[in-house]
């Protein structure tokens, strides 16, 4: 187990269940203070690696991840390990694809996935899930997970 996420560490977001995950942009510098101790980069290109443990999802920006089950699958590692780990999830901006995994996370968590985006606006960023077939696999998450309803 590892030192949980400040909670006054910008972009880290508290889900319900109390796991904390820092959402960001990669095109920003990294944070001053913590570290991840996973980071999960959701990017058309693998990019280079970073000096802590990291995971990709092959996803281009405003669509969705290139094999949405194994994107679940991964998400779902990304949650379970935020119980007791600095997990953080991004992509080019920190908004779209960010804010569509981060959301997916909430489903993980029993929200609804209209709820999930809504508290994901409201906690991260206000433009989080940037167009409609991202909701739509937010939907899709909460139908394999049977986690949450339409």
């Amino acid at each position: 187990m590892t030192e949980p996420w400040n909670t006054d560490t910008p972009k880290v977001m508290t889900l319900p269940s109390g796991r904390r995950i820092r959402g960001r942009g990669l095109r920003y510098d990294m944070p001053e203070g913590q570290t991840p101790t996973l980071a999960v980069h959701l990017t058309d290109h693998q990019p280079p690696a970073p000096p802590w443990e990291s995971l990709w999802i092959p996803w281009r920006d405003f669509w969705l991840p290139t094999d949405p089950m194994e994107a679940m699958r991964t998400l779902r590692t990304a949650y379970d390990r935020a119980a007791d780990e600095r997990v953080e999830i991004c992509c080019g901006g920190g908004v779209g694809r960010t804010g569509t995994a981060l959301s997916a996370l909430c489903v993980f968590e029993g929200m609804n996935p209209k709820d999930a985006v809504k508290w994901v606006r409201q906690n991260y960023h206000s433009r989080a899930v940037e167009v409609p077939w991202q909701r739509r696999f937010i939907r899709q998450v909460a139908g394999a997970t049977g986690s949450g309803q339409s």
